[in-house]
């Protein structure tokens, strides 16, 4: 009994430092999301956004307040939770198309965050911004990683021995994804959770 509960252990100190180890080779990809996160998310501050987007963004934000409108703590930590772990995992499982699909997500969920933060400052005041930082401080950099190992997915392409690249970046993303992404994913789903139910 002793010796499973060891191996088990073993086996997971081992997971989690393979999972550190292959984030910091994926560091320069985390920050090329990073930066380009940013980018758009100043653009969505800071630039006029035009009325079709702009219509496009309310309907979709307002899809969401009518679905969760009605919802427990419980149920709305369950419905952030697997929103974002359908984000992460979509990320990082579709960047293999020369990472192009964790591209396309890190702009659009950039330029939204920009957005809403602006339309918060506008009617709130800048204070307002701090209310959202607890909503984001595990989440962002959760999805941010999964981008980011989505995005070098893609590049097994341009290695010599693809099916070897293919094969190596898949089962270290996944990996990472299990046991790094899936607890910040868990974490920020009970933090926002609770700050949007008990903040009605």
């Amino acid at each position: 009994m002793k010796k499973t509960k060891n191996k088990k252990n073993n086996l997971l100190k081992s997971n989690y430092i393979q999972s550190w180890k292959y984030i910091k080779e994926t560091s320069t990809f985390i920050w090329v999301i990073t930066g380009l996160f940013l980018i758009f998310a100043l653009i969505g501050f800071f630039i006029p956004i035009p009325d079709v987007l702009e219509k496009t963004i309310l309907d979709y934000i307002r899809e969401i307040l009518e679905k969760t409108s009605g919802m427990s703590s419980g149920q709305l930590i369950l419905f952030i939770f697997f929103n974002n772990l359908q984000a992460g995992f979509f990320g990082l499982i579709f960047g293999f198309l020369i990472g192009i699909f964790p591209l396309i997500l890190t702009i659009a969920n950039g330029y939204v965050l920009g957005y809403v933060a602006s339309v918060s400052v506008a009617s709130e005041g800048a204070g307002s911004l701090l209310s959202l930082l607890p909503h984001g401080i595990f989440e962002l950099p959760a999805i941010i990683i999964s981008l980011a190992m989505g995005l070098k997915f893609g590049m097994f392409v341009f290695q010599k021995d693809k099916e070897k690249s293919f094969k190596k970046f898949f089962i270290n993303s996944l990996r990472v994804f299990v046991f790094l992404i899936l607890p910040l994913l868990i974490i920020a789903a009970i933090i926002e959770g609770g700050l949007i139910f008990f903040g009605r």
